[in-house]
């Protein structure tokens, strides 16, 4: 059965429900009927938060780059004929002022803005003083003290509802995602700032329709508080990110099968304690871990004064390789993801290296 989320928006004027937050339209405005056909359907499907981008910043030139100020028009009569509200992205201070003079709602900055801490200044300052949401995106690349340097930027400008949109990072690797979503990298941030409310954007973060559902069900599982998703009457037919946009009636399916589940486990009337049993293991488990990591650095450590008396490199390729296949070798017979098990002894094996480091230069 689902769960009722209480709503993290509540005091945001946002949605006046308890489910979670869901902004939902076209990548680009490309038209004013384009525009009013796509939120009508919304409308209809009960969503309340209409985005729709104005200004796209591309990788290259001459391709669509949005229609400009233009379509601020037609959310303006996305405010006027249906009552929705109407946010877009913004990249510089030019696009907020437009923005904020054509009566939009809440706007985001996205991954490459959210990147370079002078344009992010330069915005914040132009935002002093205003009442209005502002989402900031991850940058583009995996580095969580940007992403919060970005919001601290915001927040200082004396915005009170900031939060984050998680849309994952860019990489040469090639992936089943159009940006890897890299979990952790959200999970750090709300870590560090719980107090800023999350949303996911799986239609970038995924770059096809078919992923979106998937995407979009992680992290409702990872606690969450909304979804952005990109939704277009004819999403076949639209001018940028074609590919990764669902129609209305798509979204509305989407939704309804998602799983909403309990954000804190004091929300869950059990009798027993076989969670609370369970938990105890895993503290016991990781102590045991720490223990046995010790106690391979304290040989570590006798491995780098050997090394420093006869006058050998700390790095051995051919050891670390032989180390690295075997691991991968055994992880694999437990079960162990290729990947956490490669992560998991990079991050010994860096440790080994600092503390005969240290050894060495003593």
């Amino acid at each position: 059965m689902n769960h009722i989320l209480k709503h993290p928006f509540k005091d945001w004027g946002f949605d006046k429900d308890t489910r979670p937050l869901i902004i939902a339209g076209p990548c680009s405005a490309e038209s004013e009927e384009q525009v009013m056909n796509t939120a009508r359907q919304l409308k209809e499907q009960g969503i309340t938060v209409f985005r729709s981008g104005i200004w796209k910043p591309r990788t290259r030139p001459n391709s669509f780059e949005g229609v400009g100020s233009v379509g601020l028009d037609w959310l303006q009569l996305v405010k006027k004929e249906l009552g929705m509200q109407v946010a877009t992205e913004v990249a510089n201070v030019k696009h907020v002022y437009e923005a904020l003079r054509k009566g939009v709602d809440i706007i985001w900055i996205g991954a490459r803005t959210s990147a370079n801490p002078f344009a992010m200044q330069e915005i914040a300052d132009a935002l002093r003083g205003v009442e209005i949401p502002v989402f900031i995106k991850n940058p583009v690349n995996p580095d969580t003290d940007l992403w919060i340097g970005a919001i601290e930027r915001i927040q200082g400008a004396g915005i009170k509802h900031v939060g984050a949109i998680h849309r994952g990072f860019s990489s040469f690797n090639k992936t089943r995602f159009r940006n890897i979503p890299m979990w952790q990298i959200p999970i750090e941030l709300r870590q560090r700032m719980p107090e800023i409310p999350m949303i996911c954007d799986p239609s970038h973060i995924g770059g096809r329709r078919d992923l979106i559902q998937e995407i979009s069900q992680k992290a409702y599982d990872l606690n969450f508080d909304g979804l952005i998703i990109e939704t277009h009457c004819n999403p076949d037919k639209a001018l940028s990110d074609a590919k990764q946009q669902v129609t209305p009636e798509k979204l509305n399916e989407i939704l309804s099968k998602l799983v909403i589940r309990h954000r804190d486990i004091k929300d869950v009337d059990i009798q027993d304690t076989s969670l609370n049993e369970l938990r105890q293991q895993i503290d016991n488990f990781d102590k045991e871990l720490l223990d046995i990591l010790e106690e391979r650095m304290r040989i570590s450590e006798q491995i780098g004064l050997y090394k420093k008396e006869n006058n050998i490199t700390i790095l051995q390729p051919d050891r670390w390789t032989a180390i690295l296949d075997k691991a991968q070798e055994l992880g694999e017979t437990r079960n162990l993801s290729t990947d956490f098990i490669v992560a998991l002894f990079k991050a010994i094996h860096q440790e080994s290296i600092n503390k005969q480091t240290q050894i060495m230069n003593q």
